[in-house]
């Protein structure tokens, strides 16, 4: 029997949280409730993060209420949801009361001090810091404990720094591994990976923080297309016995940073791609590609009206 790879879509947060406009709360419902039906083992909702900062995202609450009020419950694969801080957290915890629709809370730091005081305005220590309360609500939520992914941006390089030392991201990874995370992301947040680079920084990480971690609920691998080179990076992981993947569908997202003035850096390795590329290696994904393809029709249908509506076209 073939062995299962587990996929996480991460588009209506990471995919959507940088579009122009305001894609409407029951738009991204909607969004969520195709890709539940696709098979993903993971949908990675939203984030509960700042209006202020982050105007797409202000609605996590009511994103989901209304995956609530449209029975999710019932049939939603597991859920996840960003948590910058402990006030993210706060806001996070009234959604996972009875019942719950929220499994998993995600922290993010960076292997790069300086991309890591530009998107979270603080350093790598200082996140750290940041994330201890964050992990002990999860651990000790009234409705049970709640696992705790811990993202790393930038394992392969920094749009401000260049190239990353895989030992970097292999010590930041042991830091939050110390701290009591059940799972790392490392993400090659400007797609500037090649099998190359993504076999050394997954042996680094590996070293540092043993082989146990190398389950399909302990590592992820977050991987975006800038440069056309995801799938040979998927093909390299799996021959390094990574077996967990974020996607997004359609492709959607994007690292602002990468983007350069009138030019939009493509966004996450496409689930389409990604379920594409792992099933052609002979692994399974239990993910209905029909189903799939409906999805980004839809997530390319919201993000394309949201992007005229901005005046930015399509």
């Amino acid at each position: 029997m073939a062995e299962h790879v587990r996929i996480t879509d991460v588009s209506p947060r990471d995919g959507l949280q940088n579009e122009p406009g305001v894609i409407p709360t029951a738009e991204k419902v909607r969004l969520i409730e195709l890709l539940c039906a696709t098979g993903v083992d993971e949908v990675e909702v939203t984030s509960f993060v700042s209006a202020k900062w982050v105007p797409q995202l202000g609605d996590a609450a009511e994103v989901f209420k209304g995956l609530r009020e449209r029975g999710m419950l019932k049939v939603a694969p597991l859920f996840s949801a960003l948590v910058p801080n402990e006030k993210g957290m706060e806001q996070a915890e009234e959604v996972a009361k009875s019942p719950s629709l929220l499994d998993k809370v995600s922290v993010f730091t960076a292997a790069s001090e300086t991309f890591s005081k530009k998107n979270t305005n603080a350093t790598i220590a200082e996140t750290m810091e940041r994330f201890k309360p964050v992990i002990e609500r999860a651990k000790n939520a009234s409705t049970g404990p709640m696992r705790v992914r811990g993202y790393i941006s930038c394992v392969i390089a920094c749009p401000f720094e260049g190239p990353i030392a895989p030992g970097r991201v292999a010590d930041v990874a042991a830091s939050l591994v110390h701290l009591g995370v059940d799972e790392i992301d490392l993400g090659d947040t400007i797609g500037a990976g090649t099998p190359e680079s993504i076999r050394a920084v997954l042996e680094a990480v590996r070293r540092t923080i043993g082989s146990a971690w190398w389950t399909p609920d302990k590592l992820t691998l977050h991987l975006h297309d800038t440069f056309g080179r995801a799938a040979e990076c998927v093909e390299a992981a799996l021959e390094a016995g990574v077996r967990s993947f974020d996607g997004s569908v359609a492709g959607l997202g994007g690292c602002p940073y990468a983007s350069t003035p009138g030019k939009r850096a493509p966004g996450n390795i496409a689930t389409e791609t990604l379920v594409a590329t792992i099933e052609r290696a002979e692994y399974t994904t239990g993910v209905n590609r029909d189903r799939l393809a409906e999805a980004a029709a839809f997530a390319r249908e919201i993000v394309t009206k949201s992007r005229a509506a901005a005046g930015g076209g399509a």
